[in-house]
């Protein structure tokens, strides 16, 4: 190890020592169409050097290098995908390589529905890199059973189907800071049943238990983040025992979520409509839960507006 590749550390006694340097890395990969392009373009951002369409045969070698010289590379990110085609076939093996070669790395996977997708393409006027000659939907099949292995085994999968590029980016920045991934980034999402679940959701809770403020006339044209509204759902009905109780069940999900290096995680509220109930608790629930340790929040409403 040459001096470049060690930085100094204050010890007990307020001497200085010196530690290793130790590099990132990341492996990007996921659904064509995900957003993948996206992701690498908010990590350059954030200080990563980004390698995209590398060959999975190729990650020995590049690890090997990094490994030698982790204070020239301290983050890297390789997007790998199946345009390689027969070549990304053997990215299990590689991975599997890294590994039995004691290199550490994890793997960020992009997800989004088919129809997501399918609309993607279309509006891009291209096809599908495993389509041949068939249909959308054939590639995007193709490609999920081909990802199975990959997604399952990934430390982070992020569903990007409610997300436009800007909001991608912003969820990759909460996944990474300047010194790395955060420790746990929870989306809040409120949402309405009546327009569907939310496939992206880890955990979702039904607050229709609460009297809705649709019915009284005053609070139905206001939504959830107004002061009237909130009041009203939190303040009686056993609302604020439901997100006391429902923080407490979670501490212990999230204190595993960190043992087993899963760093994103999305909670869904819903409501009927998505408008009054689960926008009052998502917000203050977000607020209970940016106040454990190490945990970041955000808020989405996904169906607000839609009425």
């Amino acid at each position: 190890m040459t001096e470049q590749d060690q930085t100094p550390a204050a010890t007990d006694d307020g001497l200085t020592a010196v530690k290793p340097v130790e590099a990132e890395l990341l492996v990007v990969t996921g659904m064509s169409g995900a957003g993948r392009s996206t992701a690498a373009n908010a990590l350059e951002d954030h200080g990563w050097y980004v390698i995209e369409n590398l060959p999975p045969q190729m990650l020995g070698t590049l690890a090997e290098l990094v490994s030698r010289m982790p204070a020239a590379l301290p983050k890297l990110a390789v997007v790998v995908d199946v345009r390689g085609k027969a070549l990304f076939a053997d990215i299990r093996e590689s991975l599997n390589a890294l590994s039995a070669a004691g290199v550490s790395f994890r793997v960020l996977f992009l997800d989004a529905s088919d129809d997501t997708l399918v609309r993607r393409f279309e509006q891009g006027r291209r096809p599908h890199p495993l389509q041949e000659g068939g249909r959308i939907l054939d590639g995007i099949g193709a490609e999920r059973v081909l990802l199975a292995e990959m997604k399952a085994q990934a430390e982070m999968v992020l569903d990007t189907s409610g997300l436009n590029v800007h909001e991608l980016a912003s969820a990759v920045t909460e996944l990474f800071s300047e010194t790395g991934p955060v420790v746990l980034s929870l989306t809040v999402m409120s949402f309405g049943f009546k327009y569907g679940l939310p496939v992206d959701a880890n955990y979702v809770a039904d607050v229709r238990f609460i009297p809705n403020p649709h019915w009284i006339p005053a609070l139905r044209p206001l939504t959830g983040q107004d002061a009237a509204v909130s009041d009203f759902v939190l303040k009686d009905n056993g609302a604020a025992d439901f997100v006391d109780r429902f923080v407490y069940a979670l501490e212990p999900v999230l204190a595993g979520y960190r043992r087993e290096n899963k760093h994103y995680a999305t909670i869904a509220i819903g409501c009927t409509g998505g408008k009054h109930r689960s926008v009052a608790v998502a917000i203050e629930l977000a607020k209970r839960l940016s106040q454990l340790p190490r945990v970041t929040t955000s808020i989405r409403h996904r169906d607000l507006g839609r009425e």
